[in-house]
């Protein structure tokens, strides 16, 4: 199975002035695999460390974090030479053991030449236990497989290649191909188990069933999110979340019988879990985005759009055989989709527009940077003319052009500058932008 995110980890192994490094994402997202892979192909010696595995390891850290004298510690008990350069070693699970996170900066002051990395969920809990080794460590972002990299694990490296470079006409025959298996896709989502059991199988119920694993899995860690959150109330927002993918979060929507306040901590938890991502509102614009954003008016998008499909119980029949993908679900599917593309690829916060004014609300899907602009787009089917949302925003900011992903081929219209992209080449977008043919 290729990752693009592999190539930051061999990146970061050649890399001269390297520190410690922090893989950070949900769960079962394929942190431990990756760094597996590494070490097969370019270390002559691998310690891991799993502190969920062995919790005795723990116990190396509750007193004197000398690094020298933890590699020797290691070196003893697991019979694995620790040599600078030729040793990868890995904290796997490491929020289990906060200490440990807070050695990284003593790894990086006296054994800069040793290669470490740490991989973890739920680390955000763990932080306020101890004192992060800011400066002292390289965090890197693991997400869900993207599209591309679902057609790349289906052997279809052809099709793989048009969904992850510029931006360029498709045949139609190709167009279709697309379409069908980015259906597909939809359903088993992009986490690595279930794409490994759908390319193994061909069956869509046993990729499924690895979904209801992973989601009883996220249910059953609820437990350690004790004592901050009440774990009846996540319960209920976790699958509140999932429904309310690209609407406006309202706390009281997304569980009853508890307090604002408990229902928010809830969401908040999820969010540090990185099973929730918040897609903050701007009604002004002005870069950098993050300056005019709300912290109090925001949608969502789910950490995966198979597993969203799950939580919601989505009839996966009605998707394989729903005419138009935009329809499917009132569209939520299709937003959660390029909320997910945009994420992964540019692993960045995730925005829209959005205005409150007497009898006339309006709200563009997504804003994305690209070359120190703000491009808007939206996620819809339908002619220019219903568009209203986002001609009243290219009317009030001009942008340099206006994207809307849908169902259908490429089309430009050239003297508004808005441009109609299949929803597949959502995360070329994302990394290479567009480039508008000159009038």
């Amino acid at each position: 199975m290729e990752r693009y995110v592999f190539s930051n980890l061999t990146d970061w192994v050649d890399r001269q002035r390297r520190k410690p490094l922090l893989l950070r994402g949900a769960r079962q997202v394929g942190k431990t695999w990756l760094i597996e892979k590494l070490a097969r192909e370019r270390f002559e010696y691998y310690l891991k460390v799993d502190f969920e595995e062995n919790s005795e390891l723990v116990s190396l850290f509750s007193g004197d974090l000398n690094p020298q004298k933890i590699c020797s510690e290691l070196e003893l008990r697991t019979g694995i030479d620790v040599i600078a350069g030729k040793t990868l070693l890995f904290f796997d699970e490491i929020q289990v053991c906060p200490k440990a996170i807070t050695a990284l900066r003593y790894f990086y002051e006296k054994m800069p030449d040793l290669h470490v990395v740490a991989a973890g969920s739920l680390l955000e809990f763990a932080y306020s236990e101890i004192s992060f080794p800011v400066g002292r460590i390289q965090s890197l972002e693991v997400h869900p497989l993207i599209f591309s990299e679902f057609l790349l694990a289906s052997d279809y490296k052809k099709a793989a290649e048009i969904c992850n470079k510029q931006i360029t006409e498709v045949p139609d025959s190709v167009h279709n191909f697309l379409l069908d298996q980015l259906r597909i896709y939809w359903l088993v989502g992009g986490m690595p188990e279930c794409i490994n059991e759908y390319v193994k199988t061909k069956s869509l119920k046993q990729a499924l069933e690895v979904q209801d694993e992973i989601c009883e899995t996220y249910r059953l860690d609820f437990n350690k999110y004790k004592p901050k959150t009440d774990i009846t109330c996540l319960n209920a927002v976790f699958s509140a979340v999932a429904a309310n993918v690209g609407r406006q979060i309202k706390y009281t929507g997304l569980a009853v019988d508890f307090t604002i306040p408990t229902i928010r901590k809830a969401y908040e938890s999820l969010v540090l879990a990185r099973i929730a991502k918040k897609v903050k509102s701007l009604s002004s614009i002005g870069i950098p985005l993050e300056v005019h954003a709300s912290d109090k008016r925001f949608k969502n998008i789910f950490l995966d759009i198979g597993l969203m499909n799950r939580v919601m119980g989505i009839d996966y029949n009605e998707a394989l055989n729903h005419k138009n993908l935009l329809a499917i679900y009132r569209g939520q599917l299709a937003e959660q989709f390029v909320g997910q593309e945009f994420a992964t690829s540019t692993n960045n916060q995730l925005y829209y527009w959005a205005r409150d004014a007497k009898n006339s609300n309006a709200e563009v899907d997504y804003l994305v940077v690209l070359e120190g602009k703000v491009v808007p787009v939206e996620v819809k089917d339908g002619p220019s003319g219903k568009l209203r949302s986002l001609h009243l925003y290219r009317e009030t900011y001009q942008p340099p052009y206006s994207v809307v992903f849908h169902s259908g081929p490429k089309g430009i219209l050239k003297k508004e500058k808005i441009a109609f992209l299949p929803l597949y080449l959502a995360g070329a977008f994302a990394k290479f932008g567009l480039e508008l043919p000159k009038e």
